[in-house]
């Protein structure tokens, strides 16, 4: 044992010579609130047991010091540590720009204090704007950071703010392996990242308090029961506060409507947090019989409270952190903690826009038992600091060093190179079949796909999201950068939403339906999406007739008949998204009834529908066929059938498909004398039948000033797939706004 000592002596002696001048390492810890004082009471509490190589200076600030957020700074008293300075640094006011100026409150008060002090480290720990004038003070005052809790990813403002920390930090201290590899790929230096597990579940882990039921008793009340009662602790989300104030109105009636008995921890001092105490106020949590509201609770009893809970809901990281350690079963409400690494035990409600979405989570999880997860720790984190912190070598220079990876070498430096690598995923959902599309900036369909589009809507997003997952794997193989994804439908869009207002009836259970969400979630991506015929306007603006021109107008003639109006280089999409629905301009007071419920509009007409139709009645009443022609018993007539009828002479066909020409015509005049645009463009299957009657009607019908406009075919294959293309390519690519 005497060995031991005196080796031990003997290599402190050692480290605090190679620091210079045997004096002890001065370390400053710097607690803003009462979560991060429990993640660094422990190492305080490590420092403090060494007084032969450390020496502990202990700065508070932030909501430690303000009696709204309990007055916390006093259970740093209440563990014997001496608090050399009390700064506030809190600007009331719970909105952004109170957070602003705290931070520069904070500034403007730290350097006097750290001038005193001359800290050798300091101690900063997370992601909270508090810590973010600490870590900055310190950068620029030389003062070597180590940083607790980096690499990690949240949802919130708090990334961007942890990151930022990072960047300034000397040495970081990072609780899981993937948080490790965050900061490898940030170009931290490898040698400066002690991976050693939260400091909280030291004591966590080894909390051995059989009298649990007094403290449930003293925060719950006597007649409640371990498992039998809930833990709520939600926060503000500063990116997005109104939705966040929504979401806790509706957690507050959905725990009203549970009837257990509920602990409401205040939220902490983000922007926001006054409307949340607002609400619970508005609603009278603090005085109802089911619920217990409080600002603060020890640490030590937090523990005990959250491991013998029924559920814990809320968007506060100790759900994932320190309750996954007891399998607690928690509900995680909204984005603020998106992208934590979390065990069993979480149930994500990423979308609360209802209460009864979160009363049914509730009834999922409640009184449930999971495994105990110790991704964020083993209980041995605090020796493992106190041996990183005596490693550290103050003799180092103290510019950071950055470890950047090496990058290739370019291939070509050609922009037309770096142009044709780039893609969209063309996604064109069609009244029969559903293609997917590679398409390069050049208009080149590089790889399709096709399936027949199924009948409900879940088979549809399912087989969607089916086919752009393998069309993306796939773009890789073809050295394509995907972009983004365009989507061609039918039916009314508003394309600012991505959302399915209504469709046709050629496309059913398609309505109200937003398919931006479930496969920007999916692909990670960017998603634009618009009505077929105007993706076939933006396909000739981009890469067709329509290039260069000013005003022109798209009518494509399929199935259905649709288009799209360019004016002024734009496509127009009017009040309600529903300008340039051609195929229902009507063009005759008694003509056909449409899929739309009127009569006599042009796709009553000239549609592949109307076709058919008509081409039916001929072949019921034995006036198709003609010599040259055949037809399968079992065969299903089609427009293809008229057409084949009318070019082998057959008169009746003939007079069906002059009058469809002559509506077409007549609609397109209309167009003319509305919109006057310089171009009209015929795109789709039939639109080569149609060309020479549209312009005959024109000359008979159209007045003499636009009888000159230029009506032609278009020239492209698939304008669908290629306008849901062109909306990714524009948008992604364009340099000006």
């Amino acid at each position: 044992e005497l060995y031991f000592r005196n080796l031990s002596k003997q290599k402190r002696k050692q480290v605090m010579e190679k620091n210079g001048n045997n004096r002890k390492l001065r370390v400053c810890v710097a607690t803003c609130n009462r979560a991060d004082y429990s993640k660094l009471a422990p190492i305080m509490f490590g420092i403090k047991s060494d007084p032969q190589f450390f020496e502990l200076d202990v700065v508070v600030l932030g909501s430690h010091l303000i009696d709204d957020y309990g007055n916390t700074y006093r259970m740093i008293e209440q563990d014997d540590f001496d608090i050399h300075t009390r700064l506030h640094t809190i600007v009331r006011g719970e909105d952004e720009a109170a957070m602003v100026e705290s931070v520069g409150l904070a500034l403007v008060k730290l350097p006097d204090v750290l001038n005193r002090l001359k800290p050798d480290i300091m101690i900063v720990h997370g992601d909270r704007f508090d810590a973010l004038a600490l870590a900055t003070s310190a950068a620029l005052m030389n003062i070597r950071i180590v940083h607790i809790e980096g690499g990690e990813v949240s949802g919130t403002i708090d990334d961007s703010i942890r990151h930022a920390i990072t960047k300034l930090a000397h040495y970081h201290v990072c609780c899981t392996r993937s948080a490790e590899q965050h900061l490898i790929s940030m170009c931290e230096d490898h040698d400066h990242i002690l991976l050693a597990g939260c400091p909280s579940y030291d004591k966590l882990l080894s909390a051995k308090n059989k009298d649990y039921m007094s403290i449930i008793r003293i925060w719950l009340g006597d007649d409640v029961e371990p498992r039998d009662y809930i833990v709520a602790l939600q926060h503000p989300v500063t990116t997005d506060i109104k939705h966040s104030i929504k979401m806790f109105e509706l957690t507050l009636d959905a725990l009203i409507s549970f009837n257990k008995r509920t602990l409401v921890l205040f939220p902490n001092i983000d922007a926001g947090s006054k409307e949340m105490v607002r609400v619970m106020r508005k609603k009278g949590i603090e005085h109802h019989p089911n619920f217990r509201a409080v600002k603060h609770v020890p640490f030590d009893q937090f523990i005990q409270l959250v491991a013998h809970a029924g559920c814990v809901i809320g968007n506060s990281s100790c759900g994932f952190r320190e309750v996954g350690a007891f399998g607690t079963p928690v509900i995680n409400l909204g984005t603020r903690q998106i992208g934590r690494e979390t065990g069993e035990n979480v149930l994500h409600v990423r979308d609360a826009d209802t209460q009864d979405k979160i009363l049914r989570a509730l009834n999922l999880q409640f009184a449930q038992q999971y495994p105990c997860s110790k991704i964020y720790g083993d209980g041995n984190a605090v020796p493992r600091i106190l041996k990183f912190l005596k490693s550290i070598d103050l003799r180092e220079p103290l510019q950071k060093k950055f470890c950047f990876p090496p990058v290739k070498e370019n291939i070509s430096q050609d922009i037309d190179h770096i142009l044709e690598t780039q893609s969209a995923l063309a996604v064109d959902l069609g009244g029969t079949n559903l293609r997917i599309a590679i398409v390069s900036m050049k208009g080149e369909i590089i790889k399709k796909y096709t399936q027949l589009n199924p009948k409900t809507y879940e088979d549809r997003i399912e087989l969607i999201l089916k086919m752009c997952v393998e069309a993306a794997s796939e773009a890789v193989n073809l050295n394509c950068r995907i972009l983004g994804v365009g989507i061609s439908t039918g039916g009314r869009v508003n394309p600012r939403e991505g959302i399915v207002l209504h469709s046709t009836k050629l496309i059913q259970e398609w309505s109200s339906v937003d398919l931006r969400t479930p496969i920007s979630d999916t692909l990670h991506l960017p998603v634009w999406v618009d009505n077929d015929g105007n993706c076939a306007a933006l396909a000739e603006r981009k890469f067709g007739h329509g290039k260069g021109v000013e005003n022109f107008v798209t009518l494509i003639t399929g199935t259905g008949i649709g288009g799209g109006v360019v004016h002024q280089h734009e496509l127009i999409h009017g009040s309600s998204f529903c300008a340039a629905e051609l195929g229902h301009l009507v063009v005759s007071l008694e003509g056909p009834e449409c899929l739309c419920g009127s009569y006599g509009c042009i796709e009553a007409y000239a549609s592949g529908i109307a076709l058919q139709r008509e081409a039916k009645k001929l072949h019921d009443e034995d006036l198709l066929l003609v010599e040259g022609m055949s037809l399968k018993k079992q065969e299903t007539v089609t427009a293809a059938h008229l057409i084949q009828a009318a070019k082998l002479g057959n008169a009746k066909a003939d007079d069906v498909l002059r009058t469809a020409g002559t509506a077409l015509g007549l609609g397109v005049v209309n167009i003319l004398h509305t919109m006057n645009p310089s171009l009209v463009i015929l795109s789709g299957v039939l639109a080569s039948h149609y060309i020479n009657p549209v312009k005959d009607v024109i000359r008979q019908r159209a007045l003499f000033s636009v009888q000159a406009v230029d009506v032609v075919v278009s020239d492209l294959n698939d304008p669908a797939l290629l306008g849901a293309a062109s909306m990714v390519l524009d948008y992604t690519t364009r340099r000006i706004y």
